[in-house]
């Protein structure tokens, strides 16, 4: 991957990481001639494995041919049980060959790049210290562990620890002792590129130099440069749920994942891919962040939205019209309802009413058939008993012990009714006999009718979708998982506080909740982080203020727009952002185009042309796809590319480019409070250059 030409202001503010790099160049083979001669080894080594791994694959080929050859000539003649048993055997011989392939490109990953860092441990028990070195994946060659996970107890030293006392925690509990060595290396295609003796600045030379890359069109794994408060969120095991509030640029998505890839490596026994899940906000940002597992050997996790799980739990039930877009619909009444409903008040108006509506909305009366009987009362109390589950669940579960009842007492052998019978007879004693119809009672109950309208017959409004499943929830039940052990929830400020609450009626797990309360995309979300704090009593909240994405010219300029206090901005430096004044919008468009040109002979990678709203990015794009090759990202957008991308801000969050450009930024465009949270998240995708370009009167959006 190719990295961006620095400026004389980049190279003149980072002194100590190019001299460090840049000596260790010249001296690598006299300076460290033991790491040369380890690297070697390992890579014969390494050599040697992925010979007996593709050995092992071509012998499971065989033998999986071989068999199916057998069942093949023999079909006629073989009995039951034996297809039976060598249909057994393929699968078994399937499964070997899967690991045994996982194994091989495993190691082929590997011999690109084998480990990232050295650490030399000492326990308080022995005389001598000990060398580690840590990668991507373990790797054991004739019993020997050459290099260590960096999920492992013993690499967390490398991330938490100086040189000197330290120690690590285990299983069977704390093992103490001396770090004698930390040495960090870059190896790519098998060679060693440069490696830094240990000092208090390592990491940030390190990080400084990754940093300085040009982006991808994926978004890759940080694990030569985890920082330590990072590396605490990652190793973080106990927590039932964990609320990361992240500034832009924080890393919070790559820890997230790196969180869920640590702990499929340490609960192996009863974690796996198949039991994690994340919630994105749109299938382009899936796409981005799809490489990021694979990297550290494990499976892509299985990636969804809020209006998947809707289409799933309702399908049959009720339709739903999607999410408009809220800069592009101006209809004061739809606002004022979509921010009613995204409160936390509204959770508790709906509590309420359930919780009343649950005593009064069964009044059973006898039910008898010839000599057999169940009493009103008794039908009642058994009501009450079940009322920890849905309403029509408790009529199932009744109509049950009334069948069971009969048929205990019948010792006649007379005939008695089925509890299917039953049932449609209790269900007939409900007052209200649809979700629909109680949800409509409910804003009739609160003197709120006004804030329910649907658009169409049989059809909500996007803003109803969740509370109407938190009312189906109660009332018939929803399709709870019994597969997804840890849910991931990103760009946590955009979804309501009803959607949270069906999420954990769907999910009763483990989650990882992460976003930026500064980002939020919607300006009739009415809730607040405490309000999400309030949801989830008990969990525990991490904030992280340091962006590691833009240069701190970038993020000095960002905080003109909105000031975030508590954002910290790493000590990397470039160009200053780009203020362009134009005549009109002619000369916008052309300025644009200059500005493209001179990224297409550039060494950076990917360009972002930032709108306010869709529309806006489409008639952009209709304009300037005529002569450039670039790619327009919209909400039915499924992937990410490089070269030049033109969004809307609410597509480009949680992505990043090289250079950002964002135009018609005057006070037309961007005027109100809530602009400027748009307009800070535009800035703050910008990785190493950013230009603003605007006609008639600047926004005064900008200090």
């Amino acid at each position: 991957m190719n990295k961006p030409k620095k400026t004389d202001q980049q190279i003149k503010d980072m002194p100590a990481c190019e001299d460090n790099i840049s000596k260790n160049k010249g001296n690598m083979f006299s300076e460290f001639p033991e790491e040369i001669k380890y690297l070697e080894t390992i890579k014969d080594k390494l050599d040697d494995a992925i010979k007996q791994a593709n050995d092992s694959v071509e012998q499971i080929d065989k033998e999986y041919m071989d068999t199916k050859r057998y069942m093949v000539q023999y079909r006629g003649e073989i009995d039951p049980r034996e297809m039976f048993q060598n249909e057994l055997a393929l699968r078994q011989i399937d499964r070997r060959g899967a690991y045994a392939v996982g194994l091989r490109d495993k190691l082929a990953k590997l011999l690109d790049s084998p480990y990232f860092a050295r650490i030399d441990f000492r326990e308080v028990s022995q005389e001598t210290p000990v060398t580690f070195y840590i990668g991507r994946f373990a790797f054991s060659h004739d019993n020997e562990l050459l290099i260590s996970d960096w999920r492992s107890p013993i690499a967390s030293m490398f991330y938490d620890s100086e040189v000197g006392t330290a120690g690590y925690d285990v299983p069977a509990g704390r093992i103490d002792g001396e770090l004698t060595r930390k040495r960090q290396f870059k190896i790519k295609n098998g060679e060693l590129e440069y490696a830094l003796e240990s000092s208090l600045n390592i990491q940030d030379d390190i990080l400084q130099r990754e940093l300085s890359h040009t982006s991808d069109e994926k978004m890759k794994s940080i694990i030569s440069t985890i920082q330590k408060e990072q590396n605490l969120i990652i190793r973080n095991e106990k927590a039932e749920t964990l609320l990361i509030q992240g500034v832009a640029g924080s890393g919070k998505t790559s820890i997230a994942l790196h969180r869920i890839a640590y702990l499929l490596y340490h609960f192996k026994d009863r974690l796996s891919v198949k039991n994690v899940a994340i919630l994105s906000p749109n299938k382009v940002f899936g796409d981005y962040i799809s490489n990021v597992l694979p990297e550290l050997g494990e499976e892509p996790i299985y990636e969804m939205s809020f209006a998947d799980i809707a289409e799933v739990q309702l399908e049959g039930i009720i339709h739903f019209e999607p999410d408009k877009d809220p800069l592009e619909t101006d209809d004061p009444k739809w606002a004022e309802r979509v921010g009613f409903k995204s409160t936390l008040d509204f959770i508790k108006l709906m509590d309420e009413y359930l919780a009343r509506v649950s005593e009064t909305i069964f009044k059973p009366s006898d039910y008898i058939f010839g000599r057999f009987s169940a009493k009103s009362e008794w039908i009642l109390s058994r009501f009450s008993a079940y009322h920890k589950y849905p309403i029509k669940r408790r009529l199932k579960m009744i109509a049950d012990d009334i069948h069971d009842r009969f048929e205990n007492d019948n010792f006649m052998g007379e005939s008695v009714p089925k509890a299917r019978t039953i049932l449609k007879s209790l269900t007939a004693m409900l007052k209200v006999k649809s979700t629909l119809a109680l949800y409509k009672d409910f804003y009739k109950q609160v003197n709120i009718a006004d804030k329910f309208v649907m658009p169409a017959k049989k059809t909500l409004e996007w803003a109803d979708v969740y509370p109407f499943m938190y009312f189906h929830a109660a009332f018939e039940g929803l399709q709870e998982s019994q597969v997804i052990h840890h849910l991931i929830i990103d760009e946590m400020q955009d979804y309501t506080p009803a959607q949270y609450a069906v999420m954990n009626v769907l999910f009763k797990c483990q989650k990882t909740i992460l976003g930026d309360f500064g980002q939020s995309i919607n300006p009739n979300h009415l809730h607040t982080l405490g309000d999400l704090c309030q949801l989830y009593e008990g969990a525990e909240l991490i904030e992280l203020n340091k962006s590691y994405r833009s240069t701190y010219e970038i993020i000095t300029f960002a905080k003109r727009i909105q000031m975030v206090a508590s954002l910290e901005a790493i000590e990397r430096h470039g160009d200053v952002p780009d203020l362009i004044s134009c005549c009109n919008q002619q000369e916008e468009l052309a300025k644009i185009k200059e500005k493209i040109k001179t990224f297409q002979n550039s060494e950076n990678v990917t360009l972002g042309i930032i709108l306010k709203t869709n529309s806006m990015a489409k008639a952009f794009y209709d304009v300037l796809s005529q002569n450039h090759e670039m790619h327009l990202i919209s909400p039915e957008s499924a992937i990410f590319e490089n070269g030049i991308s033109i969004t809307s801000i609410q597509m480009s969050k949680g992505l990043e480019f090289d250079e950002v450009i964002i135009p018609r930024v005057n006070d037309e465009i961007y005027f109100s409070e809530y602009d400027r949270s748009l307009l800070y998240i535009a800035c703050t995708r910008a990785m190493h250059r950013l230009t603003l370009t605007y006609s008639k009167k600047l926004t005064g959006l900008i200090r």
